[in-house]
């Protein structure tokens, strides 16, 4: 019995650490499950924060910015303080006139400003514009014009024309009018001049080409070529019958001077045009030029080192080459400079702080060179005398005088 006693103590003990065990596990278990649920609640829970967050972020973009402060009165005062001026336009498109017309147009402008407006000056850019009379005060608010002219004569294509206004307006005190348009010529004439420049030492039969367009619906005949200077040929060529021709201008050497003139006419069947005018011109250039041909220094002493430069050029066949270059008084310094290989050359020349040229003295800067005519290029240097200081004057130095008592005499005294 008290074995059996015994047995049966021991299974209760063991089912009682068995019931304990899993009383122990029921509760363990159950702390996971309600830890597991918490852990949801919390994901859940910052998943919706986090949502709520970026609802807010967008609200926070999207809101509405608040609309801009107006200018106080007090900056509008500033702004317009004093004579402002203001252009309907400053540009006037005339579209297409024929040439020779004449283009007229008023610019009208206001004082927006709060003081009188006052027009100095119209300064066109070129003689072929020209300004009438304009307003020159205008009172605040008030409106004034500048009338523009713009003769067409000559001119031929695209052209534009401009005019410069000053006034007392201190944020534009310049302000740049245009003309513009199209200038119309039943023959248009490219270019109006030759100009030949040759070398002296080598004189070439050279061409210019001047071409001639009818713009006109009518075809064009030319005749009565004419040309009084025996120096320039001349040649009519047509192109397309008609329409477009090409007049060949040749330059014939020798030539008589350093420059050559001849008129070059056409006659035309146009009722528009009946004379075509072209001038043809030669410029003779010595084969080595120098520029300037000679140095003009201020009065000295010099309180600075004072810097010349002087440009040789070499128009000839032969490339030029120069070395030596000096000068015949001690105390400056000159340097030869290529520029162009054996077409153009800079001398450069110091003349030191302190330098005076000696009354009687001359003074030169020369260059060797390996022209035959030109063996040696001399550059002479002029500087002005300093007027002497004007003596002083003495004054006279003052001398006390005492007035006799009333009453006596100076002998008295």
């Amino acid at each position: 019995m008290r074995g059996q006693i015994k047995v049966r103590g021991a299974l209760r003990k063991k089912n009682i650490f068995f019931v304990h065990d899993r009383a122990m596990y029921a509760k363990v278990d159950g702390f996971m499950t309600l830890t597991m649920n918490m852990k949801k609640h919390l994901i859940k829970l910052v998943t919706v924060v986090g949502i709520l967050g970026g609802v807010t972020s967008v609200l926070a973009e999207t809101k509405p910015a608040p609309p801009p402060t107006p200018a106080s009165s007090e900056n509008k005062e500033k702004d317009s303080a004093g004579p402002k001026i203001q252009f309907a336009e400053t540009v006037y498109d005339f579209v297409k006139v024929n040439s020779g017309e004449v283009v007229k147009h008023s610019f009208v402008f206001t004082n927006v400003g709060t003081a009188t407006l006052e027009i100095k000056d119209v300064r066109p850019g070129c003689g072929c514009t020209t300004a009438g009379t304009w307003d020159k005060q205008i009172e605040p608010g008030k409106t004034g014009s500048i009338p523009l002219q713009f003769n067409s004569a000559n001119f031929g294509g695209a052209v534009t024309k401009s005019a410069t206004v000053t006034c007392n307006d201190p944020a534009q005190t310049n302000v740049v009018l245009q003309i513009k348009g199209t200038v119309w010529k039943p023959i248009d004439i490219t270019p109006t001049m030759a100009v030949f420049n040759v070398s002296s030492e080598v004189q070439t039969n050279e061409t210019k080409i001047v071409r001639i367009v009818n713009n006109e619906t009518n075809l064009l005949t030319l005749s009565d070529l004419t040309c009084t200077n025996k120096s320039f040929q001349t040649e009519l060529k047509t192109l397309k019958e008609g329409k477009e021709f090409e007049l060949h201008i040749t330059a014939i050497p020798p030539f008589s001077g350093p420059s050559v003139f001849a008129p070059i006419s056409l006659k035309t069947s146009s009722p528009k045009m009946s004379n075509i005018n072209v001038t043809a011109y030669v410029v003779v250039q010595q084969v080595v030029t120098v520029m300037p041909n000679q140095i003009m220094l201020p009065a000295g002493p010099f309180t600075n080192t004072v810097h010349h430069v002087v440009t040789v050029r070499n128009s000839g066949t032969n490339a030029l080459v120069l070395s030596d270059a000096t000068a015949n008084v001690p105390g400056f310094e000159v340097k030869v400079q290529e520029t162009q290989p054996g077409k153009f050359f800079n001398l450069s020349v110091d003349f030191p702080a302190g330098f005076q040229i000696e009354i009687g003295k001359k003074v030169e800067v020369t260059v060797k060179s390996n022209h035959p005519k030109f063996p040696v290029i001399t550059v002479p240097v002029f500087q002005p005398v300093r007027p002497p200081a004007s003596a002083a004057i003495p004054t006279a130095t003052p001398v006390a005088r005492v007035a006799p008592a009333p009453g006596k005499t100076a002998q008295e005294k």
